[in-house]
């Protein structure tokens, strides 16, 4: 098995990137949909979510209000801290159990937002970091997102910064190109992972080649 973790900037085409892998084969583990999982109505992930922040935090149908929880803990470090301290086990619980669940040989993805943010390189055996310029990403989150150009930058603000992703990458997938010089650039990097994985690799392991 290699586990791969993979990442980028918001608008850099991470989910795309995702997508392809899947379609060679790849097992994906999204963090993002596990952490939705671990605080749906009934979890213990979302009592303990009301029993820190209160009843305030729920919709009117028991589900998690999303845009209010939000509202309390962004502009707080102290807040934010302890809501990881809720859903980041839970995610990385799951997250263990689905990847304990993959095939021996399987190329296992796992992708993750905030893996530069949260310091969680050392925990796969390769880092792929999908990458675009400042601008690209800008155009995007604008003109597909519909985002205002004020919110786009401070989401881009909000995450680590572009030098420290590639400080981490094994593998850089460039994603300033057109869609099929991607599933191209794609395709050559499934090569190089399903090598990996037939060789049973420990630890680090060599870095395909640059995209």
């Amino acid at each position: 098995m290699l586990k791969v973790g993979l990442t980028g900037g918001i608008g850099a085409g991470k989910s795309e990137v995702s997508r392809l892998l899947v379609r060679h084969g790849a097992v994906l583990i999204d963090a993002d949909r596990i952490a939705r999982e671990v605080v749906e109505p009934g979890t213990p992930g979302l009592a303990a979510v009301v029993q820190e922040f209160g009843p305030d935090v729920l919709a009117a149908d028991g589900s998690l209000d999303r845009p209010r929880l939000g509202s309390l803990v962004f502009a707080d470090p102290e807040r934010l801290a302890a809501l990881n301290a809720i859903v980041h086990p839970l995610v990385g619980r799951r997250s263990r159990e689905l990847e304990e669940s993959a095939a021996p040989g399987s190329v296992v993805v796992h992708d993750v937002p905030l893996l530069a943010e949260n310091g969680l390189a050392p925990l796969y055996d390769l880092v792929i970091v999908v990458d675009v310029a400042p601008g690209t990403q800008l155009d995007r989150l604008v003109r597909l997102r519909g985002m205002s150009e004020e919110d786009a930058r401070a989401r881009m603000a909000a995450q680590a910064t572009r030098e420290k992703r590639l400080e981490i990458a094994d593998v850089v997938i460039d994603n300033d190109v057109p869609l099929e010089e991607l599933r191209n650039r794609v395709a050559r990097v499934w090569d190089e992972l399903v090598a990996g994985a037939e060789a049973g690799r420990e630890g680090r392991a060599s870095a395909p080649p640059q995209e």
